[in-house]
């Protein structure tokens, strides 16, 4: 039996960006940013109001196809709950298809301001699936439910039927790492991206990947000095170098000047992983080549805030 909330019920979500892969974990590693979205959600009385603010406002669509709207439903069935109206305030401030997790971060405060109307029913392996199923991959939305570093996978279903399920778990990080994004003032497609993928690699590379990513993992907790090497990738980077020719191009000047450079999620963003701020000289550089550098600390994951109007 669904319940119909109440009109006037609100909620508010401040939800983190993340990056995903961080080199060699592709479609498994996520770290959540500290760079937020904040969705704030209205039960009315009738029809859908959205509202957008910042990255987005001129493009993003104000009907049920947004983003947003579509993982509110998702949440809403899911708890078993139903609105006979909502107003829904969008205040981005996460890039949009630059590779900082603004898709997944859009699905993820969906279904989470769903569960604050609804009570809290779902609990976080619900919500993972339910974001990461617009994703089809759970590392980024993984990263913005859970926060922190994230270690994520999917089981396919034997059937070929039923729908796969999506798992992360939240590891911890180093209190010094923080993430410094260069952004480009270019969009990326997350699917044109994958495209240029190969269907098959070697023995040799996949090796170096299973490797390069346990180093990651224990470079994420408790030994930042092996940054660099885990973040060194053989399998999707080298073949989107060709279309991200900018990306590429910053990840090398920053590897060969020591820092912990990698293709943030499908890009355009590269980003570094430290202990300290990256070169003021490097940051010029990339300013002066017309990117956008952020530093970013990790973030602790969502807010939730639920009220009375």
């Amino acid at each position: 039996m669904t319940v119909e909330l109440e009109v006037g019920r609100k909620v508010t979500v401040k939800v983190p960006g993340s990056s995903a892969n961080l080199g060699p974990g592709f479609d498994t590693l996520g770290l959540a940013l500290e760079m937020y979205d904040t969705v704030e959600v209205e039960v009315t009385d009738s029809g859908l109001e959205v509202v957008i603010h910042g990255e987005g406002a001129k493009t993003l669509p104000r009907d049920g196809s947004h983003l947003v709207v579509r993982a509110l439903h998702a949440g809403l069935a899911a708890a078993g709950v139903s609105a006979p109206g909502l107003r829904v305030t969008c205040s981005n401030t996460i890039p949009q298809s630059r590779g900082i997790g603004s898709s997944a971060a859009a699905a993820a405060a969906g279904v989470l301001a769903a569960n604050g109307l609804a009570g809290g029913p779902l609990d976080a392996a619900q919500l993972v699936q339910l974001a990461s199923s617009f994703e089809g991959h759970p590392d980024n939305a993984g990263a913005s439910v859970l926060g922190g570093g994230v270690v994520s996978w999917t089981e396919v279903p034997v059937d070929g039927v039923s729908e796969p399920v999506y798992r992360a778990v939240r590891i911890p990080v180093a209190d010094k790492i923080r993430a410094t994004v260069f952004v480009p003032d270019f969009l990326a497609s997350t699917q044109a991206v994958r495209r240029v993928l190969p269907s098959h690699v070697t023995h040799t590379d996949a090796r170096f990947n299973v490797s390069r990513t346990a180093v990651l993992t224990v470079a994420l907790q408790s030994h930042p000095e092996l940054l660099w090497e885990g973040t060194r990738d053989r399998l999707h980077q080298p073949y989107r170098a060709d279309v991200l020719p900018v990306t590429a191009e910053w990840v090398n000047r920053l590897r060969n000047r020591g820092w912990a450079a990698y293709l943030s999620g499908a890009g355009p963003t590269c980003a570094v992983l430290s202990t300290t701020s990256v070169d003021a000289e490097i940051v010029a550089e990339a300013r002066a080549a017309g990117l956008k550098v952020v530093e970013l600390g990790v973030s602790s994951g969502p807010e939730v805030t639920v009220a009375r109007s």
